[in-house]
């Protein structure tokens, strides 16, 4: 037998569930292990969770100097390579380069965007996810992990908190 076991407790409003991850924290429960189910989106701040940090930002901004890269060889590069006069006009146009520039910039960044977005979803996962059909009733689901010998001042701990049901999680095959 396991000498840790997993706990759910169910919330219905956002303030007993902050107090009761705040609970948790002197209980000594860290934020890597407590994972946080709601149908509504919350920010971080909201839970009194450090904010974590993401590399999305870094990510497309990469891929808009790729995109921009891309426009400057397609723009000056093949002009200098194949130089082709065309009565009066430059050989390196630079008001295309402002419209390449752009679209190749924003499909650099909108491509690896979405990419970063995979990534930081860990998606596909191909782990078993806890899933608590009260979150689509609008609860909030915190689930964290005890020893199983403090499973009673874990689950008291939660109910004065406001939790509506504490209970251990258990595996469904869906």
């Amino acid at each position: 037998m396991a000498d840790t076991l997993t706990l759910l407790a169910l919330f219905t409003e956002i303030d007993p569930t902050v107090n009761a991850i705040d609970k948790l924290h002197a209980m000594g429960i860290v934020d890597e292990k407590m994972e946080i189910i709601s149908g509504i989106p919350f920010n971080q701040e909201v839970l009194g969770r450090p904010k974590l940090p993401t590399f999305i930002p870094r990510l497309a901004l990469g891929g808009a100097m790729i995109g921009l890269v891309a426009a400057l060889f397609l723009i000056f590069g093949i002009p200098g390579l194949y130089p082709l006069q065309v009565g009066g006009q430059p050989v390196y146009p630079f008001p295309p380069f402002l419209i390449v520039g752009f679209e190749l910039a924003m499909l650099g960044l909108m491509g690896s965007a979405f990419l970063g977005l995979l990534l930081a979803g860990r998606l596909p996962s191909y782990e078993p996810k806890v899933y608590v059909p009260e979150i689509s009733d609008g609860m909030i689901a915190v689930v964290f992990p005890c020893p199983v010998e403090q499973q009673t001042q874990f689950e008291d701990a939660m109910r004065s908190m406001g939790a509506e049901q504490v209970r251990p999680v258990e595996a469904t095959i869906l």
